[in-house]
């Protein structure tokens, strides 16, 4: 099954979006989700309403939100065909037409069979698989591609897909975009396969013109490549995904790529998620201007911005949580997701002021509702603590290398108080300066002053990261007694 060719979600009036995801959105739920999802077929009974109760986008909001909470059971909101129901529909006669009797066999076998599978990482719970039939997969490459066209990464750049290998939507993601890119896409596994010095080497051998990985990996990648005088001039093109990428990151990854040769490199930050089985890219902007959102894929997908607390729809670029509807997918499908992420500068409907494209965009930083902590500190019982905020402050702060955020119980007592260690590694070595600077951003920015800071060497933090060993470096870690 060949990508979807649709090119109107790039300059489509907000009206015409509105009208094409309408027609999508009413026949996927008529003809695929209703009748084969288990989850939500029993759903729309439990809430008396048909297909024909969602005639546009604004129905949406007569269904109750799915969340992660709801996966348990996966194979309930995977799409089972059931093919006497398939014989009585419309489109399976329109395929027959098409492929003959003969071929509808395998063209339903292409849309409706999962062959493949990615899942969520389970850092916080039990991984939860994610399936694909054909269909799914050819929407991958073709929001693969699109990540190519969005970041002007050339058909003749060579590529490095370092990602590790994985059932995890960011590598397979890469994967597709190379392909549908028709580049050469050199896929290295990551750290867990090559290492931290094996993928320099690589990436010394082959000079390519742009490099997908994970931000903390390549972070710690370029490090090492500074620190064994290797020169990368060709680099064009960093483009990133699996973690927030802060403005402070940007700054960092541009300076250490220009020590390494390539001073005009383009930094392009990507957000997917397993459920989506998307990944939606920014365009590439001029040297020196602020990234112009995410750009949203109107066929393929719907996303609505919501209040967290009461789960109302908020006006445009309203600070809010990102909902995810498909309108193409088939084997496991979610609606009206509530991804727990909150998109500073919400959603927008304007053309972008960078690339012209009309579609949809989210606009801001992305933080997640999970990375907000629930601490007992000193005497205050049950302080939240938004750790997005920490992690912003000690990205953007000048002369902090790397960090990671440690929680611990004083005297590691279970019935003590909660303690906060930002372990680091700057710059230019141990500095009372940087520690007071980071003690009092922090106090400003967060009313907080961490527990103690303590300097590590940079071979120490990749270790600590777990670079090499794990799929997502781990940037905080709590090692409180349970």
């Amino acid at each position: 099954m060949k990508p979807p060719k649709n090119t109107w979600w790039e300059k489509a009036s907000p009206s015409e979006i509105k009208k094409r995801q309408a027609s999508l959105l009413h026949t996927f739920l008529k003809t695929r989700v209703i009748p084969f999802v288990s989850h939500y077929r029993d759903l729309f009974e439990k809430e008396g309403l048909t297909a024909d109760d969602i005639r546009s986008t604004d129905d949406l909001v007569k269904l109750p939100f799915s969340s992660k909470k709801d996966l348990g059971e996966t194979k309930d909101f995977v799409v089972i065909p059931d093919e006497e129901v398939l014989k009585k529909q419309p489109s399976t006669w329109l395929k027959i037409l098409r492929h003959g009797p003969r071929g509808v066999k395998q063209a339903l076998a292409e849309e409706l069979r999962p062959i493949h599978m990615t899942s969520t990482t389970g850092r916080s719970s039990e991984p939860v698989p994610f399936l694909y039939t054909k269909q799914d997969l050819a929407n991958l490459e073709a929001g693969g591609l699109r990540l190519m066209q969005l970041s002007e990464t050339d058909a003749d750049f060579r590529c490095i897909n370092a990602f590790p290998f994985a059932p995890h939507l960011a590598f397979w993601q890469a994967w597709y975009a190379g392909i549908a890119n028709t580049c050469f896409c050199l896929a290295t596994g990551g750290g867990k396969v090559m290492g931290t010095s094996g993928n320099a080497k690589m990436i010394d051998k082959i000079q390519p013109d742009a490099v997908i990985a994970m931000p903390t990996f390549f972070y710690h990648l370029v490090n090492y490549a500074k620190t064994k005088n290797m020169r990368w001039p060709n680099l064009k093109r960093i483009v990133l995904g699996g973690e927030k990428v802060p403005e402070g990151m940007r700054k960092k990854l541009r300076k250490l790529c220009a020590e390494l040769g390539s001073p005009n490199v383009d930094i392009i930050s990507t957000y997917g998620f397993t459920e989506a089985k998307l990944a939606f890219s920014e365009c590439k902007v001029p040297q020196g201007h602020e990234s112009t959102g995410f750009h949203l894929y109107p066929d393929l997908a719907f996303v609505e911005i919501i209040d967290p607390e009461t789960g109302e729809r908020v006006p445009e670029r309203t600070r809010g949580e990102i909902v995810f509807t498909p309108l193409q997918a088939r084997g496991s499908v979610v609606i009206r997701y509530r991804t727990g992420d909150i998109i500073e500068g919400g959603i927008t409907y304007d053309p972008c002021p960078c690339c012209g494209r009309t579609c949809p965009r989210l606009l801001g930083r992305i933080s997640r509702v999970s990375d907000i902590h629930r601490l007992n500190i000193d005497k205050l019982k049950g302080t939240l603590v938004d750790f997005n905020a920490l992690e912003n402050v000690l990205d953007d702060t000048e002369g902090v290398g790397a960090w990671q955020i440690e929680l611990r119980k004083h005297n590691d007592d279970p019935l003590e108080t909660d303690e906060i260690i930002i372990h680091l590694v700057s710059m230019d070595g141990a500095s009372e300066d940087l520690e007071n600077i980071i003690r009092q951003t922090l106090k400003s920015a967060t009313e907080l002053s961490p527990n103690r800071i303590e300097f590590h060497s940079w071979k120490e933090m990749r270790e600590m990261h777990g670079v090499g060993q794990e799929l997502k470096e781990k940037k905080v870690i709590d090692n409180r007694p349970k």
